[in-house]
């Protein structure tokens, strides 16, 4: 079995607070407005993206396994341990010695975890595989 997606992972650190300005109302992608208007609002990206500090971790995407819905290599996940796995949400896999993220699939009690990229067979988790799910991806950041 190929498991085509590694990750980094790092611990949550959710001890400082960093309010950077937001705008609020939106950004013109057409012609420019005057948002400096508007720069005295912030926003604290550990309140907004960090909603149970004690379950959340960060995971770097390695490999191209999930390109379909947008998570590339080099992003940023946002991984939350609190959330209950549920059907087709994304998680944090760690099978078989191998940590992947990939789309939760359930059926008739068979798990399987499922690539968003038609190159990768999807993963058919037996009882002869040391599975665990080790979080819920609620949050993607970008790297362009």
């Amino acid at each position: 079995m190929q498991i085509p997606v590694t990750l980094d992972i790092f611990v949550s650190d959710t001890s400082s607070e960093l309010k950077l300005p937001l705008v609020e109302h939106g950004i013109s992608a057409g012609f420019p407005s005057p948002a400096d208007d508007f720069l005295d609002i912030s926003i604290d990206l550990n309140k907004e993206f960090v909603k149970n500090k004690m379950a959340t971790f960060f995971a770097r995407v390695k490999g191209d396994s999930m390109k379909d819905v947008g998570i590339d290599e080099g992003d940023l996940l946002i991984v939350d341990r609190s959330l209950e796995p549920k059907n087709r949400k994304i998680a944090v896999c760690f099978i078989d010695g191998e940590f992947t993220v990939k789309r939760i699939k359930i059926e008739k009690n068979v798990v399987c975890l499922v690539a968003e990229n038609k190159a990768y067979a999807p993963i058919k988790v037996t009882e002869d595989n040391n599975f665990i799910i080790w979080g819920i991806v609620t949050n993607v950041i970008k790297s362009f």
